[in-house]
Order: C-alpha cells, then sequence, then structure tokens
C-alpha cells in the first residue's frame, strides 16, 4: 500500500462516517482539500510526514490516478502533466479550488471487497458505517437469537383485595353494587370529584366521574402509592391507614 493507496481508502472512510452525502454526489476540489481532509486533522493516519508529500500526494489523487476519483478532463490532463515534471508544483491542484470530483464507485465496491491476492493494491476498507455505498449494496441483516433462548416477561401479579366490609370515605358516604357488577359509590350533596374537582351527582350509584372519567372507587395510598378500593382502612402493601386526619 503507497501514499495514494493510503490516502483514498482514508477518504472513503472519513466520508462514510462524517459526509455520507458525497457517496452519491460530487464535492469540490476545495472542500476536500479544506474540509473532507484537510493535512491538519488527518496527518497522522494518511502516514504522510510533510505538508508537500500531502500535496503532492493529493494531486495524484485529483488527476485520476488509479480511477479512484472521476474528474475534471482539464483538471486530470494540467496534473498529470505537472506531475510528470522532475520537480512539480504541489500545489497546483489549488487552481481548480470550484471543480468537481466525485468518489468512483468501482473503487468503492473493490475497497469493500478487499484485494483479489497479496499483491492487490487497493486494501479493504473497514465497516465504520451502516450506510449503503449504492442501492445494489446489500445490507446484512442483524443476527436475532433463537426465541427459545428469550423467556416471556413476568406476568404482574393482580393486586391483593381486601375481604373487610366496604366503609365510607370522606367525600364519597356510601358504597354499593351498580348494574354492571362493579364497586360503585354513592356521592353526598356538595361532594367533589377528587380528580377534577367538578360536582358530582347527588344521591346517584357512580362509579366513574361523569366529568372526567376517573374511577371514584379506587384511592391511592399516601404512603406507597398503591391502589386502595373504597372501604379500604389500611394499604395491603405499607399498612398505612388508607385516611388520615
Amino acid at each position: 500500500m503507497d501514499n495514494l493507496d493510503r490516502m483514498f481508502r482514508h477518504l472513503a472512510r472519513t466520508v462514510r462516517a462524517k459526509h455520507p452525502q458525497y457517496l452519491a454526489q460530487p464535492f469540490t476540489v476545495a472542500e476536500l482539500h479544506q474540509t473532507i481532509l484537510p493535512y491538519r486533522l488527518h496527518r497522522r493516519e494518511l502516514g504522510l510526514e510533510t505538508n508537500e508529500d500531502y500535496e503532492i500526494t493529493l494531486s495524484e489523487l485529483l488527476s485520476g490516478a488509479r480511477d479512484y476519483l472521476i474528474v475534471d478532463e482539464s483538471m486530470r490532463e494540467r496534473l498529470r502533466s505537472e506531475l510528470a515534471n522532475k520537480n512539480p508544483d504541489p500545489t497546483a491542484f489549488k487552481q481548480f479550488a470550484t471543480s468537481t470530483v466525485a468518489l468512483s464507485p468501482s473503487a468503492l465496491r473493490s475497497l469493500e471487497a478487499g484485494p483479489a491476492d497479496d499483491g492487490g493494491t487497493a486494501p479493504a476498507l473497514d465497516a465504520v458505517s451502516p450506510t449503503p455505498l449504492t442501492a445494489e449494496t446489500p445490507v446484512a441483516a442483524a443476527p436475532v437469537p433463537p426465541k427459545a433462548s428469550q423467556p416471556p416477561p413476568p406476568k404482574a401479579a393482580p393486586a391483593p383485595r381486601a375481604a373487610a366490609a366496604p366503609a365510607p370515605t370522606p367525600s364519597l358516604v356510601s358504597t354499593s353494587r351498580s348494574p354492571i357488577g362493579s364497586r360503585a359509590v354513592v356521592a353526598k350533596a356538595g361532594d367533589r370529584c377528587r380528580y377534577c374537582n367538578e360536582l358530582l351527582p347527588s344521591g346517584r350509584t357512580i362509579t366513574f366521574c361523569p366529568h372526567c372519567g376517573q374511577n371514584l372507587t379506587v384511592v391511592n395510598c399516601e404512603a406507597c402509592g398503591t391502589e386502595l378500593e373504597v372501604g379500604w382502612k389500611f394499604c395491603p402493601i405499607c399498612g398505612r391507614p388508607a385516611a388520615s386526619g
């Protein structure tokens, strides 16, 4: 693997991880040089000791070498001519700052597949993002563990029922059985719903508030929050009296 291979490999990984939109659309030379792959931020990964080495390698990449990038024809010819000189100008690519380039789909596929043998020049691209390169690239599904190894969730224990006879609460004076067999209450004149504070119909057998629909036969323990039915004198969980004061 030489400097050019290493630069393209790192470029492909950087685009997949930080600029995935550029897998399918072109970008400018200035963006590549200043934003996507600036030397000051990628020096270690590129393995280039000097900025001049970086600019020469970048010029090779922008010249279309090894078909790693799809480049403008005029830039290709100009940079290849400059690189052929004995002392090439490493900054020649900067005059094409507004020219657009794109990652070669075939080169990206070669990186994913890896080299055909030890003598290949295209290193395999490490998996750094689940984003597919093209619409044709298959996406591997995550393994699903056998259903037998997943025990069913435990069922919630039913709320304990007290056998004590029902007794009136401070606001609801009596209880009875409603026509459908559920526990109900009879409100006194002036009694209000403890949830919405609306007046309850006095003298009528009710289970739910006609204004907000809340169940009036259930209250919560002030200590532990356990649901208590009308008539319970103590919480079956923590033993605190159902009503205080």
